[in-house]
């Protein structure tokens, strides 16, 4: 049985927000065509079945030796068997059993299973390593043997013995849940939920089997059709009611004798079974296949769609960028904000910088540019044109053919991007075939290629091994390869060298130049390491707390900061420019960035800003800035043409008068 893969990490701010209104209709399985066939087949059997005394035809006894193996007749819609006996009136007769026997095995399995994963996964190692133990016992039981030793006990009793196969089948249900649950209360809104003075029982109820009731419904809709195949089987073997009470299994069985001289004897009962089982997956399917994406898919469009019959006709794209954003909003589904009114353009052949400190919204923006926001994350305005084509509101299956084609990504981490189950061959020689087209060898002569251009000097090394042989830097250096295998026109790295030292730091950043200078390549790369923006970036885009700040090229950001944010960033780092003095302490920022949905009116760096006044406190609009940038700051004049720096003790009276700036508490600016 599968399981839907869970985040790991939330990537959006856990603050608490008001709950929104929630929309009503459908649920989102429902109004997919497997999911309306599946829901639809199930109830009608369900309702045919347990009615069935009410409106069929003849009795399931009745014979009429006349008229035995018939086809499908006016009188007899499915035909008859070997009896005479209706086929239609047995088949729907039969149904019940089956039908809610299946359903008793899925709530004893879920109803000790499910306990048991929330109780291990809530009270540590030793409950979990003492439960595990006892369901593995369960699973090392032979089901089969044991179904019928039960039966040669108890006799034939299937709704008894299907509770038995659930309290087995349970120990597998545990494993599945609770790997799940585990990951569940890792999130910080658990731990927010337990220091508000939740009990166990609450947080369980209201915040853990919420997150888990898709994997809840996705494993019970399969465990349902392996119910209804396990119930027939046994009636095929005899163990099943007994004649003249009709049994699905038992027709089959039957069926099986004339399968030569009557064959259409075999097509109406098991017909029936194999659509219930294949109902019951489909809804599954309908639960999981996606379902998260094209949830966040539907609710981006409609906003988006008000918010562009609001403006009117867009601008034409910019000729000269071969990617823009504008006006980019990035919202929690019913909550907050991340990001708003986001615009950069970048050229072909440059590279552009996100900068900002954590939570300032730069993942998020570079995930919107792929479509790869988080569930329950989506772009509700703007603008993200990719070669004048409008990316946002595209359909799934479109943007699935501009990514790693297009727009390739990088990850923070390479052991994410790579997985540990493959070796490097197979993970990049697939996306090869995949997207090229070309055969097994081409492939592996391909990919040899570029761990060559990615600096790789033993590729065929590499490429026998798997990725938990290779160091922080080479495994850096083939996510970048495999970024690579559909010829992108733009990578977005996001923080490609965090996770590594500063001699592999630097080896990465010049493969990165090389890339871009030798083939032309776009980039987009987040970072907060100033150094890295530095040494590699053509553009800049200073984020702070959802929205740019400032922008510009980055010799002129960097060199000429005109946004208090960006002096503070500049004043903390410690690689000074040359020749300047070495400052006996290092600036700092007081406070943290504001969550989303707390950010203050006005200029949201305010509660923290050494030039703060009243008049900030008001919205204001961006200003233009180094030559084509700009920078949201309503006393750029003031401070900058002033000369004035952000520095590590407060702006006061030391300043000369002209340039002195009186700064206002922090604490009195209004949120």
């Amino acid at each position: 049985m599968s399981v839907l893969p869970l985040d790991a990490a939330d990537d959006v701010a856990t603050a608490p927000v008001a709950p929104g209104r929630r929309r009503r209709g459908l649920p989102y399985f429902l109004r997919r065509p497997g999911g309306i066939f599946g829901a639809a087949w199930l109830v009608f059997m369900l309702v045919a079945s347990l009615t069935a005394p009410l409106w069929r035809p003849y009795g399931v006894a009745e014979q009429d030796l006349g008229d035995r193996l018939s086809l499908p007749s006016g009188e007899h819609w499915l035909g008859t068997d070997p009896l005479g006996r209706d086929l239609l009136s047995r088949i729907f007769s039969a149904g019940t059993e089956p039908l809610l026997a299946a359903a008793v095995t899925v709530l004893v399995a879920f109803g000790i299973g499910l306990p048991l994963a929330l109780i291990a996964a809530e009270r540590g190692r030793r409950v979990e390593r003492v439960i595990s133990r006892v369901t593995e016992v369960f699973l090392a039981l032979p089901a089969t043997i044991l179904l019928l030793a039960v039966i040669g006990v108890i006799g034939v009793r299937t709704y008894i013995i299907m509770a038995i196969l659930g309290v087995m089948i349970s120990a597998a249900v545990y494993r599945v849940m609770l790997g799940v649950a585990q990951s569940v209360r890792q999130r910080l809104y658990i731990d927010a939920a337990r220091v508000n003075g939740l009990g166990s029982l609450r947080v369980n109820a209201v915040h853990v089997l919420p997150s888990m009731a898709t994997v809840v419904a996705v494993q019970a809709a399969q465990l349902y059709g392996i119910g209804l195949l396990i119930v027939a089987g046994l009636a095929f073997l005899g163990f099943g009611p007994a004649e003249p009470e009709p049994s699905w299994g038992f027709m089959i069985q039957d069926a099986s004798s004339y399968v030569f001289n009557a064959p259409w004897l075999m097509v109406p009962t098991g017909l029936v079974l194999a659509l219930t089982v294949v109902a019951a997956n489909e809804l599954a399917d309908a639960i999981a296949g996606k379902a998260s994406i094209a949830r966040t898919r539907g609710r981006r469009n409609r906003p988006l769609a008000r918010a562009v019959a609001a403006a009117g006709s867009p601008a034409p794209p910019d000729p000269g960028a071969i990617l823009e954003v504008r006006d980019l909003d990035v919202s929690v589904d019913d909550g907050p904000a991340l990001v708003t009114g986001v615009s950069f353009a970048l050229a072909p052949g440059r590279v552009l910088g996100l900068v900002g400190e954590s939570g300032c919204g730069k993942t998020m923006t570079a995930r919107s540019l792929m479509g790869l926001l988080p569930d329950g994350v989506s772009v509700t305005g703007g603008s993200i044109l990719w070669r004048g084509r409008e990316l946002v509101g595209l359909p799934e299956k479109e943007l699935s053919a501009i990514r790693g084609r297009e727009i390739a990504m990088i990850s923070q981490e390479p052991m994410v991007a790579l997985d540990p189950m493959f070796s490097v061959s197979y993970q990049l020689t697939q996306p090869l075939r995949r997207i090229r087209g070309v055969g097994r060898a081409e492939a592996r002569a391909i990919a040899a290629q570029l761990l060559q251009q990615v600096g790789i000097v033993d590729p065929d090394r590499v490429l026998r091994s798997y990725p938990h042989q290779l160091s922080g830097g080479m495994a850096q250096r083939v996510a970048i390869a495999l970024a690579l295998t559909g010829q992108p026109e733009l990578l977005i790295a996001d923080e490609p060298t965090t996770a590594l030292d500063v001699t592999v730091q630097a080896e990465i950043l010049t493969l990165l130049r090389s890339l871009v200078r030798d083939t032309g390549l776009s980039v987009v790369i987040v970072s907060h390491d100033l150094g890295v923006v530095a040494d590699i970036c053509d553009d800049v885009a200073v984020m702070y707390a959802g929205q740019v700040v400032e922008s510009g090229t980055a010799a002129r950001v960097l060199e000429d900061p005109t946004h208090p944010y960006t002096m503070a960033l500049l004043g903390a780092n410690p690689h000074v420019a040359d020749g300047d003095p070495v400052p006996s302490r290092l600036a700092s920022i007081p406070g943290t960035v504001p969550a989303p949905g707390d950010w203050p009116t006005g200029c949201r760096f305010a509660t923290r800003c050494q030039f703060v006044r009243d008049e900030c406190t008001t919205p204001f609009p961006a200003l233009p800035a180094h030559g084509g940038g700009s920078v949201l700051c309503i006393r750029v004049h003031e401070v900058h043409d002033a000369g004035i720096r952000w520095s590590a003790e407060p702006v006061g009276a030391e300043l000369a008068p002209e340039a002195a700036i009186e700064p206002v508490p922090t604490a009195g600016v209004p949120r």
